[in-house]
Order: structure tokens, then C-alpha cells, then sequence
């Protein structure tokens, strides 16, 4: 056996080179063979040579085993007959690669390796069948299922359930975390903790600082005693980087904080790059929380004022989190017992434009849309690492010991993806959510975070999964769509209402199955019968003869399908509290061949730079003369279009969505009606902000500039929340 990875002799490679090729136009065109021949090499000068053999299936079981690579327990649920059967169905798929991108991400950041890092142990095909006994816990039919989707490619767990699954030495198979503060030492402590706890196993984690009293309020009848959010920020910045499993990954945190705390100028200030050092905080995401009541003070020009959630508290009786600051405006402003500042609204909203165009920052979180989309009794506060998980919270009451008083909940959001071009030929479509809402709902009861009590609670609770998609402006280049126009956004609405009734019919037979239901489903839209009304009384069949026959063959639920569904859900209830949810997809696009998530591509060929290898090139999916004009760049889209893709999109979707604005520094003429000249301003960024939250979008990623020296602003991916 050649033990050879971590001692790769780059004189004898060549398929960096190759995939380097591609990057150098032959006669005017993109030399897409050389990608091709890339991956040809890869695995003839890396993977096979590097593979450890075994004489049988079953020796290499029995090694993966005994050496503490693969639980045995999960094996156990079945019989080795069956096992090697699957594995075996799966080899008979005969998978291969479509770029040398995606081969290079699984071995280099999926596959199983010795304890050297030097052999490989296992291939696409033996990662896969582990996932699928998993997730099927002992069920050979749906394991078959769910090996037949993943092979296919129409379903992708989240990076850490694809990379952990089966795994004896992992991290958890949950990707994200979300965590509030409330206004006491003890909370702000017991955070921290729960920061470095989750930061430990993986995942990123959200914290909500909205409760936190500001900077010169009272303790203890003591006045101008609290620092404010800041100092928190910067403990948590700094947990988050030495809690980084074992120097793997860079430890992932995001702080939201609502527009109207009186913190909120020096809570964006901390993330310029000329802030000061004692303030300023470099790896922390920053994202605001943001009422319908603001909005209005912007339109109206008008001054802002901002509350001290210390003596909201105390007049509420809650944290400030959970009043409504919309609807309680007026009567906050008026009551002189709550200690108030006042500034400009456009102030503000020009200062989170100004960062947004310095470094991506802030993520943009509506939460009255939130709230008033949730067919969950309770309130919506905050979001996650990548802001597409929106979920009810409970406040914790701890003692001085720092123990829980009143337990209450927090988040864990484990995710999958569709892969869109793969699913539309699914031979049958339901059959194949259903199968992956399984998948997702074993990761969920599989889950017990017992170092974050709140956590284990809510997910306990609620039983919640996210089930997404990737891949739509490849779908549409290949069928010959415009990103954004007419069609395509039909198409994206209706796949969501499939995905959104399939999910819900899975949930309803768990339930049914189990008896049993997420937490307080009878105080939910969904017993009531209200959520489905609007499936009751319009349909979202297709309506253009072209998105017909993009559907043909696809069963479309029509609106007795629907009742008959509400009745089934008021019956039987369902048993996941949310279901749906479009997380970023990083790496594991590539792997599926596909671009991210719902938005376009950034560039026809796209550059990554790897740490130690340099630059790799990832052309387009299925990239040809006949795709080539439907691919234009992120960059050079209207991302009106994109806010349109994304609000057709969540209209079906339980939670929210990973939606990144993509600019450029200097605007191509033509774009924007509203430009005069072609330089990037603030204002472009406010329109743009404002025309989501018009449109009903619920959050906003990052927002990411190409500058005129090739560089992108606020670019940075999540590994962690990844797809």
C-alpha cells in the first residue's frame, strides 16, 4: 500500500495544472476538456494510488470497525447481507465526478482517511451508504431510498451530516445554533459557555445581544455603570476563536442586535476597519434585527428613537426581545418611565450602507414579516449564522449558581438540499421528499446537545428540520431560462409548494405513526386549520404552457389534495414544528455540480483559492454554446430579479432563506433605472434593502461588491451552515 498524501510529489502531478487550463481561453473559448482530463488525473495520480485495498467488502467493514473509524451500532440495525446489497446497488449506479472541483472537495474534505491522513478509506459510494443507514435506522427500505436519492444526487444532507455520518470520532450532525442573551451576568456567562460548548462540536452559532441593557445604564441603581453590548461581543469574538475544534476551522459567530437598542451605532462601528482595537471585532458576523415600524420612520424621513431594554423590561415584564416594537411604538415613546434616545432614522439607515459596502455586514433580519408569517404559537427573535433559521425561542431563567430555574429554548437546526436539475427527474417526486423529510427528522431526534440545556429543550420540543434547494440557475440554463424572468419565477414557486406539501404530508404521517406532535401543535395555524387556507381556496398549479411542460409527468397537488391534507394535519397534527429552510450551499455544490442555492452564478468559470494548492477553477455546470448566454454573472444581474426569485420562493417556506445581494463597486450602465452615474452608493443599497423588505423577504445575507481590482467584499462562507 502507498502511503503518499500528505507527501504528494507535485513534479508528478497534473491535474492541478489541467484544471488550471481551463482558466486560459483556446481561440476565443473556454477549453472545458482540460477539466475533464483534471479529473481523469486526479484520480489516476491521486486516488487510486492512495486507496486503501481490501480483500472483500466485509474485511473493510470489519477494519473500519475495529480500527474506531464507523460506530458499530449503526451497522448493528442491520444485517451485513443487506449492508453489502446497498453498497453494492450503489457501485451499480456507476457515479462518476462531472468536475474535477467536485472530486477534489469530497477526498480532499469528505472521504474518510487514516489516522496519518495519508490513505483514503472510503469512496463517494461507501461515504453515501453510511449517511443512508444513519438516517434509516435500521429501515432497509427507506436506507435503499435515501442511497438511491443521495447517489443520484437529488438529495444533499448538510456538510456536518454528510461529513459525521456513521463516523466513531465526529462532531455533531447539526449544522447551526441559535442562542439569546438576557439582561444578567448569569445569562451573559452561561452564553459564553454554551458558545464554546457548541463551537467545540461544530457548527456555527447565532446569538441574539437585544436584551442586553446599554452602555451607561443603571446596575444596581448604580447610573452610566453597564458597557453596553460591545464587551460582550469581544468575549464571545474571542471564545468563538480559541473554541475551534482543535484548530480545524475558525470558530463561527454571528451577534444580532435590534435597530432600536441604543447600542445599535457602536454595535456597527465595531466591525469598520478603522475601529478601534479595543472595539473592534474582525471574525464576528454583525447582523440587525429589524421591526416594521423603522422602515416607516426611514420613508418618513423622521427621527428614530431608540430604548433602553433595561427599563422596557421593567415596565413589560419581558425582555425586550419579545415586546413588539412595532405595534408599541407610539405608547414606548410616550411613557416616561422608559429611558429613550433619539436619532435620525436616515442617520442609521446610511451607516448600516456604508458597512455594508466596507465589509458585507450587517445581515438584515424583518422580523414582524418573520412573525407574522410563523404558524407557530410563540415570537421569532433572532436568526443564525447564515439567517435562514427562524424559529420561536423561550427565554432561560438561571440562578446565581447558574442553574436553569425555568428552562427554556434555543435552537439547532439540522439541513439538507434538494438538487433541482436531479430532482425534476425524480421518477417519483413525492416519494423522494418524503423520504428526505426522514432523513432530516432521525438527525433531529438524534440530536441531544446536553452541554446547552436550552438547545436539547427546544429541539426536543419542536422536532424542526430545514429542507432546501440548490441549483436554480443551473436548472433554468439548461432548460433555456432567463434567471428572474416570468417563467423561471413560476417554476421556482411552484417546486417550493411541492416541496412545502410533501414535507407536510411526511410530518403528518410520523405523526400519525407515532402519535405524537411537535410541542403546543394544538395552539398552532396548522390545528386550526388556518394555515391552509391559501392552498384551499387558489391554485398554485402551473399556469404557463412552458412551466407546464417543465412539470409534466410531476404530480401537482390541486386544492382537494390540499383539504384533504388540512384535514389529515387537524386530525393527526404534524411533528415537526418548521420543515423548510434555504441554507447557503458552499462546498457541496460543487460536489453536486451544481451552482448555489436559488441565486446565479457569480462567473462563468469561478476561482476558489484552496490554502496550500493555489487557485482551482470551477466552470459553470454543464456549461456549453447552448447554456452559455443564460449564465450571466450575479454580478451584472438586476438583483431586483434575485429579490423576486427568493420572494416567490418563500412564500412556500416555513423559515427564511440565505439571500446574498451581489454588486459591483462600478455599476454597469443600464442595470438600475435610478442611476445617474455608474459608481456604487449607499443609496443603491437602501433602495435595494427596502425593496425586500416590499417584497416579503424575511432576511438578508450578505451583501457581496466585486471591486474594480477583482476583489469581493463580504465573501466569506460558512462552512459550518453550508448545504
Amino acid at each position: 500500500m502507498k502511503l503518499g498524501l500528505n507527501n504528494l510529489d507535485a513534479s508528478k502531478i497534473s491535474y492541478f495544472k489541467l484544471n488550471n487550463e481551463i482558466n486560459i481561453p483556446q481561440d476565443g473559448k473556454i477549453p472545458l476538456n482540460k477539466d475533464k482530463e483534471a479529473v481523469t488525473a486526479f484520480f489516476a495520480e491521486n486516488v487510486e494510488p492512495n486507496t486503501m485495498k481490501f480483500d472483500s467488502f466485509q474485511s473493510h467493514i470489519d477494519y473500519l470497525v475495529k480500527n474506531n473509524f464507523i460506530e458499530k451500532n449503526v451497522l448493528d440495525e442491520y444485517s451485513p447481507s443487506f449492508i453489502e446489497e446497498l453498497y453494492n446497488h450503489l457501485l451499480d449506479q456507476h457515479f462518476q465526478f462531472q468536475s474535477f472541483m467536485a472530486a477534489y472537495k469530497f477526498y480532499n474534505q469528505y472521504a474518510l482517511k487514516t489516522n496519518d491522513g495519508n490513505s483514503y478509506l472510503e469512496n463517494y459510494e461507501m461515504r453515501i451508504l453510511f449517511n443512508a443507514l444513519l438516517y434509516a435506522n435500521g429501515d432497509e427500505k427507506l436506507a435503499k431510498s435515501l442511497a438511491t436519492e443521495m447517489i443520484a444526487q437529488r438529495y444533499q444532507p448538510a456538510t456536518p451530516s454528510f461529513l459525521n455520518a456513521g463516523r466513531k470520532r465526529r462532531g455533531e450532525y447539526v449544522s447551526c445554533f441559535l442562542l439569546q442573551v438576557t439582561d444578567d451576568m448569569n445569562s451573559i456567562g452561561r452564553t459564553i459557555n454554551s458558545a464554546l460548548q457548541l463551537s467545540r462540536i461544530g457548527g456555527g452559532v447565532g446569538i441574539t445581544l437585544s436584551n442586553l441593557r446599554e452602555s451607561g445604564s443603571p446596575i444596581k441603581g448604580v447610573d452610566n455603570s453597564s458597557s453596553g453590548v460591545l464587551p460582550v461581543m469581544k468575549l464571545l469574538e474571542d471564545s468563538f476563536s480559541y473554541s475551534n475544534q482543535l484548530g480545524q476551522r475558525q470558530g463561527a459567530g454571528a451577534v444580532y442586535l435590534n435597530v432600536f437598542h441604543p447600542d445599535i451605532i457602536e454595535f456597527l462601528s465595531a466591525k469598520k476597519e478603522n475601529a478601534d482595537e479595543k472595539v473592534r471585532v474582525k471574525t464576528l458576523s454583525l447582523g440587525v434585527i429589524v421591526p416594521d415600524k423603522y422602515y416607516e420612520l426611514v420613508r418618513n424621513n423622521e427621527d428614530m428613537y431608540l430604548f433602553s431594554p433595561y427599563s422596557v423590561e421593567r415596565v413589560y415584564g419581558v425582555p425586550f426581545s419579545y415586546v413588539d416594537i412595532t405595534k408599541e411604538y407610539d405608547n414606548l415613546v410616550n411613557d416616561d418611565r422608559i429611558k429613550k434616545y433619539k436619532i435620525p432614522a436616515r442617520e442609521l439607515e446610511d451607516e448600516i450602507s456604508k458597512l455594508q459596502q466596507e465589509s458585507g455586514y450587517p445581515y438584515v433580519l424583518n422580523i414582524d414579516t418573520v412573525n407574522r408569517n410563523n404558524p407557530i404559537d410563540g415570537k421569532i427573535i433572532m436568526s443564525n449564522l447564515c439567517t435562514e433559521i427562524q424559529q420561536v425561542q423561550i427565554p432561560s431563567q438561571l440562578n446565581d449558581a447558574q442553574e436553569y430555574v425555568k428552562l427554556g429554548t434555543d435552537v439547532s437546526c439540522n439541513l439538507g438540499s434538494t438538487n433541482i436539475l436531479n430532482m425534476m427527474q425524480s421518477p417519483d417526486f413525492g416519494q423522494s421528499i418524503r423520504s428526505m423529510t426522514r432523513a432530516l427528522t432521525f438527525v433531529s431526534d438524534a440530536s441531544n446537545i446536553t452541554s446547552v440545556p436550552p438547545v436539547a429543550n427546544g429541539n426536543k420540543m419542536s422536532h424542526s428540520i430545514g429542507l432546501g434547494a440548490m441549483g436554480l440557475h443551473t436548472y433554468l440554463a439548461c432548460h433555456h431560462l432567463e434567471y428572474g424572468s416570468p417563467e423561471a419565477i413560476e417554476f421556482i414557486n411552484v417546486y417550493f409548494m411541492l416541496l412545502n406539501y410533501w414535507t407536510l404530508v411526511e410530518s403528518n404521517n410520523i405523526a400519525k405513526e407515532r402519535k405524537e406532535t411537535f410541542a403546543n401543535f394544538e395552539k398552532s395555524k396548522y390545528a386550526d386549520g388556518t394555515y391552509f387556507d391559501k392552498y384551499t381556496t387558489q391554485s398554485f398549479a402551473p399556469k404557463s404552457e412552458l412551466v407546464k411542460q417543465l412539470f409534466e409527468g410531476i404530480k401537482i397537488p390541486d386544492i382537494s389534495d390540499w383539504q384533504a391534507l388540512k384535514e389529515n394535519v387537524m386530525r393527526y397534527g404534524i411533528y415537526n414544528a418548521y420543515r423548510m429552510a434555504v441554507a447557503p450551499t458552499g462546498s457541496i455544490s460543487y460536489i453536486n455540480n451544481t451552482s448555489a442555492s436559488l441565486q446565479p452564478v457569480t462567473r462563468l468559470v469561478e476561482e476558489r483559492q484552496e490554502k496550500k494548492n493555489g487557485k482551482l477553477y470551477f466552470p459553470a455546470p454543464f456549461l456549453s454554446n447552448d447554456t452559455i448566454k443564460y449564465y450571466k454573472s450575479a454580478y451584472d444581474t438586476d438583483m431586483r430579479k434575485v429579490i423576486d426569485t427568493y420572494a416567490s420562493a418563500q412564500e412556500h417556506i416555513d423559515q427564511g432563506m440565505s439571500l446574498t445581494l451581489f454588486m459591483r463597486s462600478e455599476i454597469p450602465a443600464g442595470i438600475y433605472e435610478w442611476k445617474n452615474d455608474s459608481k456604487q452608493t449607499t443609496r443603491d443599497l437602501s433602495i435595494l434593502r427596502n425593496y425586500a423588505y416590499y417584497k416579503g423577504i424575511k432576511s438578508l445575507y450578505y451583501v457581496r461588491t466585486f471591486t474594480e481590482n477583482n476583489d469581493e467584499i463580504g465573501s466569506n462562507e460558512c462552512e459550518s451552515c453550508s448545504i
